[in-house]
């Protein structure tokens, strides 16, 4: 916003020769001007203001209007405004600022969303004649037949949140598992806030399963190692294949499978204290049945 300019007024401190006509007091060059009308100096220390992120085209397109799906997607949330920050929270996650030396944004020109009916929940994808235009492909089905009414707004935001990290993200140019492309995206959502409620951190048998089981490991490391490391984790699938051993030890100094066992035991030991009294009676009956 621009400051209009402070007004000028006569002032004692101008020098007057001595005539027999006092001449019309000068304005003072701006800077023996008061403080107070002075505009903020600028210094190394001064915090600037990050340049924006350019957004892309964002595009709707409804395949049947006259699918309930269609018409509670309507009704719960706004498209433009639901599509715009899901990828203003992308790259604020997944990238620093525009002017930072480590930001390279894939140059993804346009996002159109497109609902229709189709199994499963949603997916992403690049248009057949050129890959920097995505599509988000959402199932009308799944909003309608398989989210509770009170969390329609919420589930939507999450799906086209984590959906909108695969226009973003960088694959290691085809090498990434699909595990930890699933991960990241869960990841965002997670710091977004926008998990369900039967999210847990239940690590399972890999930790490249994916989805929110990887993202919860995501967020441990992100922990552990810094605000960031997902971030430089982007980066170096930017500029590099991936190579499972190679990459994990430049990126935290060691393999991600004593990461992965880590992380395990952190979450044993973390647990509230009635789980872990449960998980003990749990184990104690197996152990029971088994020397029966």
């Amino acid at each position: 916003m621009t400051e209009a300019a402070p007004q000028t007024s006569a002032t004692s401190n101008v020098f007057t020769p001595q005539s027999s006509r006092v001449p019309s007091a000068t304005p003072l060059p701006p800077f023996f001007r008061d403080q107070k009308d002075q505009p903020p100096k600028v210094t190394s220390e001064a915090k600037l203001p990050h340049k924006q992120f350019s957004l892309p085209k964002l595009r709707l397109e409804i395949r049947d209007l006259n699918h309930i799906g269609a018409q509670t997607f309507l009704g719960s949330v706004t498209a433009s405004e639901v599509l715009q920050d899901a990828v203003e929270t992308v790259l604020k996650y997944l990238y620093e600022s525009p002017d930072s030396r480590t930001t390279t944004v894939p140059s993804t020109r346009s996002v159109t969303l497109i609902l229709r009916a189709l199994d499963g929940v949603a997916y992403t994808t690049g248009t057949e004649l050129d890959p920097d235009h995505k599509e988000i492909h959402l199932s009308l089905d799944y909003i309608h037949k398989h989210v509770a009414l009170s969390r329609k707004a919420a589930e939507i935001r999450g799906v086209l949140t984590h959906e909108m990290v695969h226009c973003y993200q960088y694959n290691g140019h085809g090498t990434c598992p699909g595990g930890l492309i699933e991960g990241i995206a869960d990841w965002v959502r997670l710091n977004a806030e926008l998990g369900p409620p039967h999210w847990k951190k239940e690590p399972g048998d890999k930790w490249d399963v994916g989805y929110q089981h990887t993202g919860f490991f995501l967020e441990y490391l992100e922990g552990r190692f810094g605000q960031g490391t997902v971030r430089r984790m982007n980066e170096k699938l930017r500029i590099e294949r991936y190579d499972e051993k190679r990459f994990w030890t430049e990126l935290v100094g060691g393999s991600v499978q004593c990461l992965w066992s880590d992380y395990k035991q952190h979450l044993k030991h973390s647990k509230p204290k009635d789980e872990q009294e449960k998980g003990m009676t749990i184990d104690k009956e197996d152990v029971t049945r088994v020397s029966k």
